[in-house]
C-alpha cells in the first residue's frame, strides 16, 4: 500500500496524504523550506567547516580553536533542532514527521559534541 507523504500511514493509491490536516503540515513544510533554505545551506556549510577548523586550531591556539569548534557544534544543533530540514532521501524513506523528528535528535547530538568537545578541552589543560 502506498503511504501518507507526511505521517506514513497507509492510504489508497489515488491519495497523497491522510487527511487535510496532514495535507495542510507538509504544505506548511515545504514553504519553510522555500522561505529558510538559503540561510540553512550558508550556516549549514559554515559550521560544517567550522568543527573541523577549531579542532585542528586546538594545537595551536587553544582558547579560540575551542571558541571556534564550541560555538560551531552550538550554532548547528539549535539550527538543526529549529530549522530541521532532512535531505529528501530521509523524507522518502522515513516521511516527513519521522524525518524531521530524527534532524532534531541529530540536532541535538551535535550540541552535545561541542559540550563534549568543551569538557574534553577542559579535561587536557589541567
Amino acid at each position: 500500500m502506498k503511504k501518507c507523504e507526511f505521517c506514513g500511514k497507509q492510504i489508497s493509491y489515488f491519495d497523497q496524504y491522510c487527511d487535510d490536516e496532514c495535507h495542510i503540515k507538509a504544505n506548511k513544510f515545504y514553504e519553510k523550506g522555500e522561505r529558510f533554505g538559503k540561510l540553512f545551506a550558508v550556516i549549514n556549510m559554515i559550521c560544517v567547516f567550522g568543527i573541523p577548523i577549531g579542532l585542528f586550531m586546538l594545537s595551536f591556539a587553544r582558547e579560540v580553536g575551542l571558541t571556534v569548534a564550541l560555538a560551531s557544534c552550538v550554532i548547528l544543533g539549535t539550527m538543526l533542532i529549529i530549522l530541521p530540514f532532512p535531505t529528501e532521501n530521509m523524507i522518502s524513506k522515513f516521511k516527513i514527521r519521522k524525518a524531521v523528528k530524527i534532524t532534531r535528535m541529530i540536532g541535538g547530538a551535535v550540541i552535545f559534541l561541542g559540550v563534549l568537545i568543551l569538557l574534553l578541552a577542559l579535561l587536557i589543560k589541567f
